[in-house]
């Protein structure tokens, strides 16, 4: 995200990893994982929804600082519905292409069949998940750009 910090914009970071069940369940998530259920049936084993995240706040935080239009990066069509239905237009769609390791593959294809996230479509931007030197391309200095990896980073500038 090195490339977000360069515009001398706003940033807001709003976590929402584990799908807003919590760490102690997400914990007990990962335990049903390993056991052989993806991340939706371990999710609605332990009696929760496949994803309890909810995005008004950062929807909110777009409203707060008078933002209408967005370059959202993201493959959760959850968080484009999100987005539109505010009022905010997504002037651009970036696909959030990750480095899938193949103990991660499983989660991926999960998460493309079963929760509908987008693969191979917009401006695909690669990011390095589980790092902490994620990268981003920032966009034009008119138009604000929102990261997706697990939670919602808005990087946002005036």
């Amino acid at each position: 995200m090195t490339d977000l910090f360069r515009l001398d914009g706003k940033v807001a970071v709003v976590t929402g990893g584990g799908r807003g069940i919590g760490l102690m369940e997400k914990l007990r998530a990962y335990e049903l994982q390993d056991a052989g259920l993806d991340t939706i049936e371990a999710n609605l084993h332990l009696g929760h929804e496949a994803d309890l995240r909810d995005y008004r706040l950062p929807v909110e935080i777009l409203h707060f600082l008078k933002i209408s239009s967005v370059r959202l990066m993201t493959n959760n069509p959850e968080k484009i519905r999100a987005i539109a239905s505010s009022n905010i237009n997504i002037a651009e769609r970036i696909s959030a292409e990750v480095l899938i390791s193949p103990h991660a593959a499983r989660y991926f294809a999960t998460k493309r069949d079963k929760m509908g996230h987008l693969t191979g479509s917009g401006v695909a931007v690669p990011i390095s998940c589980g790092t902490d030197n994620e990268e981003m391309r920032s966009g034009p200095e008119s138009t604000p750009c929102c990261a997706d990896t697990e939670g919602l980073t808005l990087g946002l500038h005036s």
